[in-house]
């Protein structure tokens, strides 16, 4: 954990809290999840790494690493400094049918790459699908705790 120092934390839910952090030698901002350790908890933890780390899609939140403390799994992740649809959709009150158009053609490509790779993300909803944060916000499909895999048979 040395490599990364904290900026803030950015949320907390079941899992644990996430947090964002910055790599100390490139500056480069990640969103580091924080998992209390536990049997169980390790078990399904242990399915969502193997699922995420090997998906590679512009719609999808990046992989980074794992770091394991006595205490926590920590996963490191592309920090999506757009926040999530569901808060865009808030402010917004609501979409054009363009803009609508724009987020759900990027919402199937994401969804379609993983179903081609044989992981089920079972777990879609506008909190966990982010915004990159440039002008033109690409979504990105994150949190892959309850995927599945035909592959694994998880």
């Amino acid at each position: 954990m040395e490599k990364y120092e904290l900026v803030k934390d950015i949320g907390s839910g079941n899992f644990g809290v996430a947090r964002l952090m910055r790599v100390k030698n490139s500056k480069e901002l990640v969103a580091m999840k924080y998992i209390e350790r536990g049997l169980k908890i390790d078990e399904n933890v242990a399915r969502e790494i193997i699922n995420h780390r090997s998906l590679r899609h512009p719609n999808i939140i990046r992989f980074k690493e794992v770091v394991l403390t006595p205490t926590h799994i920590a996963i490191a992740m592309e920090y999506a400094a757009g926040g999530e649809l569901f808060e865009r959709i808030c402010s917004a009150g609501r979409f054009s049918e363009d803009e609508a158009r724009y987020f759900f053609q990027q919402l199937i490509s994401g969804v379609s790459y993983c179903h081609a790779m044989q992981i089920c993300h079972r777990d879609l909803k506008l909190e966990n699908t982010l915004l990159d944060g440039s002008p033109a916000p690409r979504l990105k499909i994150c949190d892959f705790g309850y995927s599945k895999s035909s592959l694994l048979h998880s």
